[in-house]
């Protein structure tokens, strides 16, 4: 059983910066391939990042591409998403997963998902 914390979402403007963490609490959190999605209201969940369990390859949907950039720190059971030059586009609740093979950008057969935490960006 993994349980995912987020922490690091709040208000900002537009062109501002927010790091977003994960801590991950469980076994073998470095077997996990982790990632992040978002959900705006109205709007369907969102695939944003991910990394593999190796830390070797990373994804990104193309609107974040050049912006954000995801990253992990196993020693920390810690998941990052560093997010650059935000958007007003980019408001939305971010969520954290884990899941013991790559994560589909659907999000459907995901392992373990975290509360979410909000992101909102002022223009």
């Amino acid at each position: 059983q993994v349980q995912l914390v987020e922490s690091g979402g709040g208000l900002v403007q537009a062109g501002g910066s927010l790091r977003l963490s994960c801590a991950a609490s469980g076994r073998a959190f470095s077997s996990y391939h982790m990632g992040w999605f978002r959900q705006a209201p109205g709007k369907e969940r969102e695939f944003v990042a991910a990394i593999n369990w190796s830390g070797s390859s990373t994804r990104y949907t193309d609107s974040v591409k050049g912006r954000f950039t995801i990253s992990r720190d196993d020693a920390k059971n810690t998941v990052y998403l560093q997010m650059n030059s935000l958007k007003s586009e980019d408001t939305a609740v971010y969520y954290c997963t884990a899941n013991k093979v790559p994560i589909a950008t659907t999000g459907h057969g995901v392992d373990y998902w975290g509360q979410g935490t909000q992101v909102t960006v002022s223009s």
